[in-house]
């Protein structure tokens, strides 16, 4: 697989990288890198990555501004993206001569001609380090950087239940091979302005926690202005609400005016929360999901679904 892919990317020479909406530093980093790995190792390709670009992740670096061009002689590659519905930057990949998925999340969509799909893999940013040390392509130190980022963003620092073995071992050769100074990179990764942790406290003091361990809270626009961020910055906190003993899953409710949306962001210490999440607008990982609702009212529906799963989830081990 890894070797096809290799091959696929040499036979272009105009390849764009996509990845999905709302990108995080998996996404960015994955594409970022893999874009820089090509031109290292193939410097006459024009290699593109594209998708919004994000002032939340800015030091993840730049994507590439691209104009409306024929695409039918170009390789498209789709990273960290399910369903074809979330690819950030591609209205049709029919367009493109041919497409390459290569994703960590269970099955949505079924495309490209080489689909490279492993749910058990704990980032994209591992997957690309793996196809680097399986092939002839090119590491630079700058691309090391974005992979070791996004992994270790998606690992939540190597707490994840997906990291293996197999992800330590890679870190550990990315590093050497690369001596990235990656103890400086957490700054980038960790460091929060004053108001997000101002958030932060609020959600910690106004989480609603239920008796079966289903906690969340509803962030109206209202508060979001009140603390000065932006719907996004309760995503970006989740993973901090981890070791609540009495909370087995816990969502954060977004309103995004801009957007007209209501971002939804699930973490679980136990039940499976992406097939709920699937039903809206949404999915990802067994423990680790989110979605999109029309509105509140949406709300109600999947807090009683996330609700009911705990309970089920505590009358089933109460029973072993």
């Amino acid at each position: 697989m890894k070797k096809a892919i290799y091959w696929k990317i040499r036979r272009f020479n105009k390849i764009y990288i996509a990845r999905h909406i709302g990108a995080d530093p998996d996404a960015l980093g994955s594409s970022i890198g893999l874009r820089e790995i090509i031109k290292e190792t193939f410097p006459k390709k024009e290699v593109y990555a594209i998708g919004a670009s994000s002032t939340k992740f800015k030091y993840m670096g730049q994507v590439d501004k691209v104009k409306e061009e024929d695409f039918s002689d170009a390789l498209l590659i789709v990273l960290d993206t399910p369903d074809l519905k979330r690819i950030d930057g591609v209205k049709n990949i029919n367009e493109f001569k041919d497409v390459i998925k290569i994703d960590h999340h269970p099955a949505v969509d079924n495309f490209g001609s080489i689909s490279w799909v492993d749910d058990t893999e704990s980032s994209v940013c591992q997957m690309i380090i793996e196809l680097v040390y399986a092939t002839k392509f090119k590491m630079t130190k700058y691309a090391a950087e974005r992979l070791f980022m996004g992994l270790v963003s998606d690992t939540n620092r190597f707490l994840f239940y997906y990291t293996s073995p197999k992800t330590m071992s890679l870190v550990a050769r990315l590093i050497n091979d690369t001596h990235i100074d990656f103890t400086s990179l957490y700054d980038d990764l960790y460091a929060r302005p004053l108001s997000e942790i101002r958030l932060q406290g609020y959600m910690f003091q106004n989480m609603i926690v239920t008796e079966n361990g289903f906690a969340y809270i509803k962030l109206t626009d209202e508060i979001i202005r009140k603390f000065e961020v932006d719907p996004a910055s309760s995503g970006n906190l989740v993973n901090n609400f981890n070791n609540i003993n009495e909370v087995l899953v816990w969502v954060t409710f977004s309103e995004d005016i801009k957007q007209n949306q209501i971002r939804v962001n699930a973490r679980s210490r136990g039940p499976i929360i992406n097939k709920v999440l699937e039903k809206y607008n949404g999915g990802g990982h067994k423990f680790s999901s989110g979605a999109r609702l029309k509105n509140f009212d949406e709300m109600e529906d999947l807090i009683k679904e996330l609700d009911d799963l705990c309970k089920n989830y505590n009358n089933s081990n109460k029973k072993r």
